[in-house]
């Protein structure tokens, strides 16, 4: 049954703790000034990339799969009808609208003529979170299902991916926004499990995980404070596996909507596993319960 807790009993590290005597980091998201979305403009250099307002506006009306839409601050507006067009748009097809310092586009635009858009391609199509569970239906077994908290690096995210599809889960979750989303680098850092494995992207973990709680899977969290020992879990329960970020591991509203926080034990000075790391070690433990 789901345990009582306080929230001031957990530090929120995901499989990790985080070193309180470095310096702390600006806030996620950030690039420490001016509110530049630091990570995500980084992860969008050098990937595949629509640039330009018609060649965004197409994109999107012909449904391409599409990660995130950089657009120059203050261009939509009144005074601005195509911009608020494409914010239209993008909103419409769910795909999230990212709001950046021209200059910034300018260092991310390969052809120079943005316009002050650029559009992210996305290398493989998103899934619904019901899709995930009619693949489990399918399969006959319990569904596993891996939800990813704010999991912001590419390699990350697809070394996750890669662990979960190789462990037999029937799908990945990830929010809209501070996340990384499915670019060619996380395809890479995948190994091509993307093309096997099926990614939802819901509005917030929060959501996420109320939907899946409403289809009966049980929430497992990786959390260095956890109660329980990763392996006297019950792991063969129909179970979503919430990994947190790095930096600040399970949010508190997904760690308040967890009926189990897990904690993987550690013995050396380095106490900390990156994100990807504990997935693995969590999926398998899944996987050897279960006993495939």
């Amino acid at each position: 049954m789901p345990s009582n807790r306080q929230n001031d009993r957990f530090s929120r590290n995901g499989a990790h703790n985080r070193n309180k005597n470095t310096r702390p980091s600006p806030r996620p998201g950030t690039s420490g000034r001016r509110g530049e979305p630091r990570e995500e403009i980084r992860s969008a250099e050098n990937e595949s990339a629509v640039e330009g307002r018609n060649p965004v506006i197409e994109a999107l009306r012909a449904g391409q799969p599409l990660d995130k839409i950089f657009l120059a601050q203050n261009a939509e507006g009144r005074d601005d009808p195509v911009a608020a067009k494409i914010a239209g748009l993008a909103r419409e097809a769910g795909v999230p609208v990212v709001r950046c310092d021209r200059r910034m586009l300018d260092r991310m635009s390969v052809t120079g003529a943005h316009q002050g858009v650029i559009a992210q391609a996305a290398a493989a199509s998103y899934a619904e979170i019901s899709d995930l569970l009619e693949s489990s239906r399918k399969k006959g077994r319990a569904p596993l299902i891996v939800v990813c908290d704010s999991i912001n690096d590419p390699g990350n995210l697809g070394a996750i991916i890669r662990s979960a599809e190789i462990a037999g889960a029937d799908g990945v979750i990830i929010p809209r926004r501070r996340s990384a989303g499915l670019t060619p680098s996380v395809y890479k850092a995948s190994a091509g499990a993307l093309s096997y494995l099926p990614v939802a992207r819901a509005a917030n973990v929060a959501s996420a995980l109320k939907e899946l709680k409403e289809a009966g899977l049980w929430i497992f969290g990786a959390d260095a404070a956890g109660e329980v020992l990763y392996y006297k879990a019950d792991m063969t329960l129909p179970m979503a596996l919430v990994i947190g970020s790095e930096g600040d591991g399970i949010s508190r509203l997904a760690a308040e909507s967890c009926d189990f926080l897990l904690k993987i034990p550690m013995l050396g000075r380095i106490n900390s596993l990156n994100a990807s790391a504990a997935a693995a070690v969590l999926l398998f433990e899944s996987l050897r319960q279960r006993g495939v």
